[in-house]
């Protein structure tokens, strides 16, 4: 996109981490700001700083993997701004666990917000993307959508689905005035390893604790946030963030059996 200054900008799980920071720069930039969450108190602490911006806000207590809720939603932003020019699908959650332990109800709760909520996002808001004299569209996959891990098999099915999804989407918009990146984060210091749903045993909930400690130490939301929107303004088709997601990315592609057999001895040698 050319300019920033004076759209409207959705962003869904705008209630803390890297939603929370790329609703600050978008309106450093100029936007008008429709914020979702499911976290009212998250939301409402959102919309303080974008208003200190000078920014114009509305917020959004939305489930995302709410069918109706979300086409609701579309309206509420439509009546509300007059329009749509971007759309951030940012909302996700995960869990930890071995497919063994994990259970179906939570597969599925995952599923409808991860995967479920990027598409209902780009239905409902594309016929107003569409109407825009430009227009984007950002799909947040991550790392863990490039290469699957072990405890993480709902997480990464969601963020390779929402991979394939936008690179389709992608395609079917070229020749539109609305374009599309899709992002490919690694670690970055938010909540959602805090936050996720475990099941197992002693020693996985001991391992889940080393991951939320260093989720602490990594990049910042406001980093991450600075690559996304550079994104948007120079229309890229994905963002990588951070140096192991680069790393990663050119593995699968020159040694996808290597990269793969190194996630697998990395597993057993955890085990031991």
């Amino acid at each position: 996109m050319k300019q920033l200054s004076q759209r409207v900008a959705v962003v869904t799980g705008a209630g803390s981490g890297i939603g929370r920071a790329l609703s600050v720069l978008l309106a450093q930039r100029g936007c008008r700001l429709a914020l979702a969450d499911i976290d009212q108190s998250g939301l409402d602490q959102t919309r303080e700083l974008v208003t200190a911006k000078g920014a114009v806000a509305s917020v959004h207590v939305v489930d995302v993997s709410n069918r109706e809720r979300m086409q609701a939603f579309a309206a509420e932003v439509q009546s509300a701004h007059g329009g749509v020019q971007v759309l951030i699908n940012n909302a996700g959650v995960s869990v930890g666990a071995t497919f063994r332990d994990h259970t179906l109800e939570d597969f599925e709760w995952l599923m409808g917000i991860n995967f479920w909520g990027v598409v209902y996002g780009c239905k409902f808001f594309l016929p107003a993307l569409l109407a825009s004299d430009e227009a984007h569209i950002v799909n947040l996959s991550s790392l863990f959508g490039l290469v699957g891990v072990p405890m993480q098999s709902s997480y990464c099915a969601s963020k390779f689905a929402v991979r394939g999804f936008s690179e389709s989407l992608r395609v079917e918009l070229s020749g539109t005035r609305v374009g599309l990146t899709c992002v490919h984060p690694g670690g970055v210091a938010t909540n959602i390893a805090a936050r996720s749903r475990i099941h197992g045993d002693q020693a996985t909930h001991a391992r889940h604790a080393q991951i939320v400690k260093q989720f602490r130490r990594m990049l910042p939301p406001e980093r991450a946030a600075e690559k996304i929107i550079a994104g948007i303004e120079r229309g890229r088709s994905r963002v990588l963030i951070t140096r192991e997601t680069y790393l990663l990315d050119l593995a699968k592609r020159v040694f996808p059996v290597g990269a793969n057999r190194l996630v697998q001895w990395s597993w057993q040698r955890a085990q031991h």
